[in-house]
Order: structure tokens, then C-alpha cells, then sequence
């Protein structure tokens, strides 16, 4: 494959195993003297991981292909904590669990003991909770008496109670405490994250709370996810955390019992004042999130007050001042872009990500079958410096300014790839729910349509198939609380006596008219080649004054910078005649 990924780059080798070679640089062979032409300024190290960086002494075109090995990512050290093996626990540790309704068979599965930690004000008895993962201690956290806590310095973090998880069922509580109570009533698939609960819900993927989410694999795997969090505004927002990173389809929420007219807090608690039977039947009948079925507005409720306290999640800014006032980003909505092939709709939406990742640090999975991911994070890296990748006429960016884009890339983009088959569509909302749970994600992008797999059982019709399709990228939406772009060709369209073509619309887009019907948000993105301008148009915008309004934006394409900059007209022009 690193032969296919070299040539490519336009970069011809005789051999590709690992080593040092010497060939014509692509990029400066044609503009160099006949003289010269058999010269070979261009140094290729090919690695034994399948990777390869390049060099031109002449030109100094350099780039490099990622190893096969997940694309060079910074291998971490962590530090395995000394667990003693003779685990002492102190009488008053004893006490701590009693009076909790912990019991002594429970510390001792969970291999508890008691340590002196220093928490500020010199050694003090503390309560240690062991971290196991795949059998091994990777982290300890320390409880001293008087609720302060400690880890261990450079500890692997993951879930605490994670190796007694069997199946695809599993309960998140919020601290070790609750997870011995779920013990104690016979719920072994309990776990808890060893950070606590944050104060509000950012969902940011390098949100170190969540770092223990990304080292078990076992959570792609879930198909039901309790989340049986402190009933606290903290515990909330952990709730709301975990909903949108495992899908709101999945999740059900679980409800702590009062005891004369008091709330219980959690699921110790709970232990406490009701009992363990109380406790198995609290999660036994946890109800799920309202998304189908029939519920009542109770259901609703918390939304209903969130949204008459002004609480409702706003639109974000696209950067773009003009485009604002009639298409701003809304999480949970489904949104299709049309229009002529080679009109630019990949590449604006490019700049689109661009500017969201700039400013408000969203996370985006992109299935873009028609780059190769080399190419695509090329377009990106220009977009983000506002340099060309290539020697030219401009200013290219420098190995810096590369360096700096591929950092930021990726930071903010993953890219979903089916190298050996055309995927469906489940498969692909499968790694864009992996890749929400792993990294945070904000936005999936799938350009185009017509690479996912359009095969369908015996009996559909190509427009219920697009129906379906559109159904479950809807509700993968909602559940996940992202946004959803995905490019849709219009139909073979008829060119116009003077040879251009009609400006499409969402009833021309190819398949069915559910492409404008069930759209949240329907953009058509159209070149005027004469005029050397691109036209933005939003021909459906399901809740108009909320997060958009019909209407067209006009960009210049800077070829120099290349990027696209808002077209600010002394005379207003006259808007497209769209074919609906």
C-alpha cells in the first residue's frame, strides 16, 4: 500500500521497503533544465512501519505518509502504581464501610485497603480503591476520612470496576462508593469515571474527565447504558455527558428515591436509607430517553423548564457575518447540500469545519470517499493556514505552518475509511458512534451520498430505501446531538441555450423529493464562473428564525489564500432563478 499512497504524490520508486532513496521530485522535474533532468533531488525515507517522509533539495517540496500503525500517535508512558500484597485495612476503614451498608465480602473483592497519603497537612489515613484493567492494578485512588481525594501520578485512567463488566449492558454511577452500593444489590456491571462529575457539560473530546472512555474498548460494544449519576446539577451535566457520547437510543436514565420528602443523592444513598432491593429496582426500571414511542409531557419536563429558563441550545456562528443571518449551526439537526459537480460544496464545506473547529473547538468524522485522506487533510491544511500547499505564484506555507495545520487537524478531524468494500449506512453511523464516544465529535459529514452502499432488500424502492436512509441519519442526530452534513448530486440537468447550466434545487437532487422533505437544512452551493463568485443558498430551513432563514450569501474564492472571503457588493444583485 505505501507504493499506491507514494505514486499517488506523484513519487515513483523501484522498491519500497524500508530505507533511504534518492528520485525525480514531482513537483519541480518539469521546470528544471534538460540538463538536469536526470538529477535526483528528491529524498524519500521509507520507515518499517509503512510510512514514508519526503524531501526536494531543489524546490523543497516535502510531505509525508502516516504509518499504518494509527497515524503517529504519541505513545503514552503511564506509571503502574505499588499495590502492597498484603492489603492492611484499618478499623476505621472498617467503620467508613459500615456505616455506608458496604460489606466486608465487597472491599474485599474490590481489593480495598488502607494507605497514608498526604492530602496538604501531613500523612493521613486514606481509603484505597484499586484500578484493575485487563487484570492489572493501573491507578489507585485515594479517600481520606475527611473526603479528600487523591491518584496516582501518571496513572493509566480508566473505568473503575470496568473488568467486571460482561455483555452490552453497563451502569455509570458517579463514584466508587456507588459502585460498591450497586455491588452490595447485585449489579456487577457498575462502573464509575475516577474524576467526578463536571460543574457544566462541555462535551470536549480532551476533557480529561473522559479520558477513561477512550481506554476500554468494551464501551463500543453497549447496547443499553444506564446512567445511574448523583441526582446534583454536577451529576446532570455527567448525565448529559455520557448521553451524547454513547447516543440518547441507548441510554436510560435512572431516578434516585426520596425518603420523606428528601432526595437521595446516589445510588450509596439510596443503599443507605432504602435498602439493596430498592436499589436493584431503581435501575431494574430505569426509563429511557424520550426518542420513540409515546410519552407524556412529563417526560419532557426538564426540556420544557430548560427552555423556558432560556436554557435551550443556541445556533453557533458558521465565521462567515453575511451567512449568519441566514444559516447558523444547530446540534441535533440534519442538514444536505446540493449542487453541479465541480461547483465547490466539498470545499466550502471544508472552510465551514474550518471556521467551527477555529471557533467554538467543535470535533468532526468525515467520510469522503472521492479524496484520498492525504489529499483531503492538504485542502485542510491550506484552508486553516490561508497558504497553498504548492510552490507558486503565492507565498507557500512553510514546514511550520504544515506542522501547525496537521496538529490542529488532528485535534478536530477524523476520518472514517472502508477501504475494501462500499459501507452501508449502519456501518458507517457504527464508527460515527464510536468515534462520539472516543473523541467528542460535534459533526459528521458524508460527501457524497452515492459511495454509501444502495443496496436494499427485495421489494424497496429506490425512494423508501433514501427514506430509510434519511430516517437513521436523523435519529443518529438527535440521539447524539451533532449535525449532520451530507452532499447529495442533483440529476443529470440540461444545459441552457448559452451552454450553462440551470441553477439546481433540492427536488433535482437525484433519488427521491425526501431529500428537500425531511432536510433540517437544504444548501445549494453554486459557481458563477463568469463572475468568479459562489453562491450559498438555503432552500429549506425547517425552524426559519431560529437558526436560519431563506435567502443566498455570496463568496469570492481567494486563489491565493485559498479560502473563501464574503462577497460585500455595492449593489445589491438579483437572487438565482432556482429550478424549485
Amino acid at each position: 500500500m505505501i507504493s499506491e499512497k507514494l505514486r499517488e504524490n506523484g513519487i515513483e520508486l523501484k522498491t519500497t521497503t524500508p530505507g533511504n532513496y534518492k528520485t525525480y521530485c514531482p513537483n519541480c522535474r518539469h521546470t528544471r533544465k534538460s540538463r538536469n533532468k536526470l538529477d535526483k533531488p528528491l529524498s524519500v525515507t521509507v520507515d518499517n512501519d509503512g510510512g514514508a517522509v519526503w524531501l526536494c533539495h531543489n524546490c523543497e517540496h516535502a510531505g509525508n505518509i502516516s504509518s499504518s500503525q494509527r497515524t503517529q500517535e504519541i505513545k503514552l508512558t503511564y506509571k503502574k502504581p505499588r499495590v502492597p500484597d498484603a492489603l492492611k485495612v484499618t478499623s476505621q476503614t472498617d467503620s467508613f464501610f459500615a456505616d455506608r451498608k458496604i460489606s466486608k465480602d465487597t472491599t474485599e473483592a474490590f481489593r480495598i485497603f488502607t494507605a497514608m497519603k498526604n492530602f496538604g497537612d501531613g500523612p493521613e489515613e486514606a481509603v484505597s480503591f484499586p484500578y484493575h484493567l485487563d487484570g492489572e492494578v493501573v491507578n489507585v485512588k485515594y479517600r481520606s476520612h475527611s473526603k479528600q481525594f487523591q491518584q496516582e501520578a501518571s496513572a493509566q485512567r480508566t473505568l473503575f470496576n470496568i473488568d467486571a463488566v460482561e455483555g452490552d449492558s453497563i451502569v455509570f454511577v458517579e463514584g466508587e462508593m456507588d459502585v460498591l452500593a450497586c455491588w452490595e444489590a447485585g449489579i456487577k456491571n457498575a462502573v464509575s469515571l475516577p474524576d467526578g462529575a463536571p460543574k457544566e457539560a462541555k462535551y470536549r473530546e480532551d476533557d480529561k474527565r473522559f479520558a477513561a472512555l477512550a481506554e476500554c474498548d468494551k464501551l463500543e460494544k453497549m447496547r443499553s447504558v444506564y446512567i445511574a449519576v448523583d441526582m446534583d446539577e454536577a451529576g446532570q451535566a455527567l448525565a448529559a455527558e455520557l448521553a451524547h457520547r454513547f447516543g440518547k437510543d441507548k441510554c436510560l436514565k435512572v431516578q434516585w428515591p426520596s425518603l420523606n420528602d428528601v432526595q437521595c443523592k446516589d445510588a450509596n444513598e439510596c443503599l443507605i436509607n432504602h435498602g439493596a432491593v430498592v436499589l436493584k429496582e431503581c435501575i431494574q426500571y430505569a426509563t429511557h430517553y424520550p426518542i420513540d414511542g409515546v410519552y407524556g409531557a412529563n417526560d419532557y419536563l426538564t426540556d420544557v423548564w430548560d427552555l423556558y429558563a432560556g436554557k435551550q441550545v443556541k445556533p453557533f456562528s458558521t465565521g462567515f457575518e453575511q451567512l449568519d443571518t441566514i444559516y447558523r449551526l444547530l446540534p441535533a439537526t440534519f442538514h444536505v447540500v446540493t449542487g453541479i459537480p465541480n461547483h465547490g460544496k466539498s470545499n466550502f464545506i471544508d472552510q465551514l469545519l474550518i471556521n467551527t473547529a477555529k471557533l467554538h473547538n467543535w470535533k468532526f468524522a468525515l467520510f469522503s470517499p472521492e479524496h484520498s485522506s492525504t489529499y483531503h487533510i492538504r485542502r485542510l491544511a491550506e484552508i486553516y493556514t490561508e497558504k497553498p500547499f504548492d510552490m507558486g505564484p503565492s507565498e507557500r506555507m512553510t514546514p511550520e505552518d504544515l506542522q501547525g495545520a496537521v496538529s490542529f487537524i488532528d485535534e478536530h478531524f477524523k476520518f472514517i475509511e472502508s477501504k475494501d468494500r462500499v459501507p452501508t449506512i449502519d456501518w458507517l453511523l457504527e464508527k460515527a458512534r464510536a468515534a462520539c464516544i472516543r473523541h467528542g465529535i460535534n459533526g459528521v459529514v458524508i460527501d457524497p451520498y452515492n459511495e454509501i452502499s444502495a443496496n436494499r432488500s427485495a421489494g424497496k424502492r429506490e425512494d423508501e430505501h433514501i427514506r430509510d436512509l434519511i430516517s437513521a441519519c436523523k435519529a443518529f442526530c438527535r440521539n447524539q446531538g451533532i449535525i449532520m452534513w451530507v452532499v447529495a448530486h442533483p440529476s443529470k440537468m440540461m444545459r441552457k441555450d448559452d451552454g450553462s447550466y440551470p441553477v439546481p434545487g433540492m427536488y433535482d437532487i437525484s433519488g427521491a423529493a425526501h431529500w428537500n422533505n425531511m432536510a433540517d437544512v437544504g444548501l445549494v452551493v453554486h459557481r458563477l464562473f463568469d463572475e468568479g463568485k459562489t453562491v450559498v443558498c438555503t432552500k429549506k430551513v425547517r425552524e426559519q428564525g431560529y437558526y436560519g432563514n431563506l435567502g443566498e450569501a455570496v463568496f469570492e474564492y481567494d486563489i491565493n489564500r485559498k479560502c473563501y472571503r464574503e462577497y460585500s457588493p455595492a449593489v445589491p444583485r438579483t437572487p438565482m432563478p432556482y429550478s424549485d
